[in-house]
């Protein structure tokens, strides 16, 4: 179906348009639920074909979205999902919610954009409107996208509009989700932002209009590189505070009484999930192509990334204080997920943690109800069960605070706790087995 830009809006505004989400993990699947909900039919396209036949079963395999938030639609044959990318040639809109990691060296991975962005330009039409929620390094969606899409001899702005608007998802937040979070989007042209201003205002409570396509990835990049660079400040106070035997927790809370000038941040075993530890070297890779060195992002980075392996170090030292070495002692790690009460593994620091612990030679279990099992590298783990002996190992170390985990029961039982989440704060008992970061 081949539109005019007044009939694409037409189509947006009493919602008959077809949506298409590229993507459907845990940024494109609360998309697909929204639109849904709001009376759009929507289609996720995923190459993973579990995703594809739980999400056409009606099942959510994502701990923030229940199945009974997707069955009813799919019923109604409001919602579905595929692997075939024909399905593309049948959007109105597009929505592209791909994976943007980061490779070995630590430079952009921009492969799934582009497979993408190549799938999309083999079905695209007059009248389709394309949106970029991947995050990536500012110019991604006019120097990428755009070129490739004109190369059918469609016009961005007035055949076919592009815009980006930054994923904002926040696994396991009860409080803000994908309608009551604010949404930034910026367009290719005019015409480009009125168009995703008008399909996003459907789904979403509060819609944030930028100049620019420039602008929108930057203000993601900017909202986690804000959090990077202060995760990193706080981590390196907290290892600055233990040289000085002062306690790191204990100064940021009182630092927070201040009501204005100071806002808390705390430190931990390191970074985790699938923004804060890659956003901000989206943003330093492109600045070092324009011959600028973003010094607080590399700076931030350096710190955050040697977290796991001091808290790898504190261990050796809580155990050389109990006369063990780490080669052949028992090591519990409580919580292996990147953050609490979920079941997200991506760049988790569990599992440097992990893996430095098993290089000198350690015996290694977990602890983790919401991640059943374990698999990464050399390690092949199942979770033992909550009611675990705390007591069987030489040392327990907290690197996920799970809410159900029972604090007062690890601090009684274990040997010796290092605590890199401060959990056991206020739990009564023997303090003299707790090592803090």
């Amino acid at each position: 179906m081949h539109l005019s830009y007044d009939q694409l809006r037409k189509r947006i505004d009493d919602k008959t348009a077809r949506i298409v989400v590229i993507g459907i993990g845990y940024v494109g699947l609360p998309l697909v639920v929204e639109f849904a909900r709001a009376g759009f039919r929507v289609t996720g396209y995923d190459k993973d074909p579990t995703k594809v036949r739980l999400l056409n079963a009606g099942e959510s395999y994502i701990g923030d979205i229940a199945s009974g938030d997707l069955e009813p639609h799919v019923k109604a044959g409001r919602l579905d999902a595929s692997t075939d990318p024909a399905v593309l040639g049948t959007a109105d809109a597009v929505i592209v919610c791909v994976p943007t990691p980061l490779n070995k060296t630590k430079d952009p991975d921009m492969r799934f954009i582009m497979s993408a962005t190549d799938e999309i330009a083999a079905h695209e039409h007059p009248g389709m409107l394309i949106v970029l929620e991947s995050t990536t390094y500012p110019g991604t969606t006019r120097e990428v996208l755009v070129p490739r899409l004109e190369q059918a001899g469609l016009t961005v702005g007035k055949d076919v509009f592009v815009a980006f608007s930054p994923e904002r998802v926040d696994p396991g937040n009860a409080k803000y989700h994908t309608r009551n979070t604010p949404k930034v989007v910026g367009g290719t042209t005019p015409r480009c932002l009125e168009t995703v201003r008008a399909l996003y205002s459907q789904i979403i409570d509060t819609v944030v209009p930028v100049s620019s396509t420039d602008a929108a990835e930057m203000v993601k990049l900017l909202e986690n590189t804000f959090r990077a660079v202060n995760i990193g400040l706080v981590n390196e106070v907290a290892l600055m505070s233990s040289r000085l035997g002062i306690d790191a927790w204990e100064v940021i809370r009182a630092a927070a009484s201040k009501p204005f000038g100071f806002m808390p941040f705390f430190p931990g075993p390191g970074l985790g999930g699938h923004c804060i530890p890659i956003d901000p070297l989206y943003l330093s890779w492109k600045l070092r192509s324009l011959k600028f060195t973003a010094r607080f992002i590399e700076l931030a980075d350096a710190i955050n990334s040697s977290m796991p392996e001091h808290v790898v170090t504190r261990v050796a030292d809580a155990l050389n204080e109990h006369g063990k070495a780490v080669k052949g002692s028992r090591v519990l790690i409580a919580g292996v997920a990147y953050k609490r009460d979920i079941s997200d593994m991506r760049e988790s620091p569990a599992i440097e943690v992990l893996d430095g612990l098993h290089r000198r030679g350690a015996l290694l279990s977990y602890v983790d109800p919401h991640v059943p099992t374990l698999d990464e590298g050399a390690l092949h783990l199942k979770s033992e069960p909550t009611g675990v002996d705390f007591g069987a190992y030489d040392a327990v170390v907290i690197v996920t605070d799970h809410s159900s985990f029972d604090w007062a029961r690890i601090l009684r039982d274990a040997k010796v706790v290092i605590d890199s989440r401060d959990a056991l704060r206020g739990v009564p008992g023997d303090r003299s087995k707790v090592w803090g970061l």
